[in-house]
């Protein structure tokens, strides 16, 4: 698995990572798996400091920090909101050409390890702009102006325009083609079963945007859509022109 993970740069001081969906950051207390991203990157650098991290479903751009100063000064840019964190989601429905959603969230005290939007809650602010719009799905360019848990799934959620795919805060778990053409699809001249198109949370770590912590110089990274998300907006765009 460590030979696969796309390293989309590094340097002396820190590493950015296209971390697969199905992969855990960090080790998590709700979801006790000994394999995760950091685990990985252990084996080839040694000691590594996580800086954020992503849910397991969500794939995307991780930073790594290969020593304590940079961990320290990455986190205060993390934390004094100087990186820009953009993501790319398919959501539900059809939303305006852009908007806001600021709502403060915290911690749901009925189902563990979730988020919920509570008006004594921590401040949090998402925008989004629509960049393609297709019959059961639009496709958002969303940016995260704080970092709380969940934050884009549940501000989906709450404006009733939840993340396409969200087994937590959404409507379906997956998705299968049947589902738009009514009728089940061949994977083989002998099999009738149906794969998922796509089986994880439609959100994806897209562009991040920081001042280098040493060099001073600004930095961008991009990590590329992944397959199953171009899939699925390939479908729409097909579902749509017939």
């Amino acid at each position: 698995m460590l030979a696969a993970l796309e390293i989309i740069y590094e340097d002396d001081h820190l590493v950015v990572v296209n971390k697969p969906a199905g992969l855990l950051t960090v080790a998590d207390r709700f979801q006790h798996e000994s394999v995760h991203l950091q685990s990985l990157l252990r084996k080839k650098y040694g000691e590594i400091f996580t800086v954020h991290r992503l849910d397991k479903d969500t794939s995307g751009l991780v930073i790594f920090a290969k020593d304590a100063e940079v961990h320290r000064l990455l986190s205060l840019a993390f934390e004094q909101r100087d990186v820009n964190k953009i993501y790319l989601a398919l959501a539900d429905g059809q939303l305006e050409d852009e908007g806001a959603i600021d709502e403060p969230l915290a911690l749901s005290d009925t189902r563990p390890g979730t988020m919920k939007v509570y008006r004594k809650g921590k401040p949090s602010l998402t925008t989004f702009k629509t960049l393609e719009r297709y019959e059961w799905f639009n496709v958002l360019e969303v940016t995260l102006h704080t970092g709380r848990m969940h934050q884009i799934r549940v501000h989906l959620a709450f404006i009733g325009h939840p993340l396409f795919i969200d087994p937590v805060y959404g409507r379906r778990a997956e998705f299968y083609l049947s589902e738009w053409k009514g009728r089940k699809y061949r994977i083989g001249k002998k099999s009738h079963e149906e794969r998922p198109l796509m089986s994880r949370l439609s959100l994806h770590a897209w562009k991040l945007d920081l001042i280098h912590p040493v060099t001073g110089v600004p930095m961008h990274f991009e990590a590329p859509i992944p397959k199953d998300i171009r899939a699925l907006m390939n479908q729409g765009k097909r579902i749509d022109n017939i």
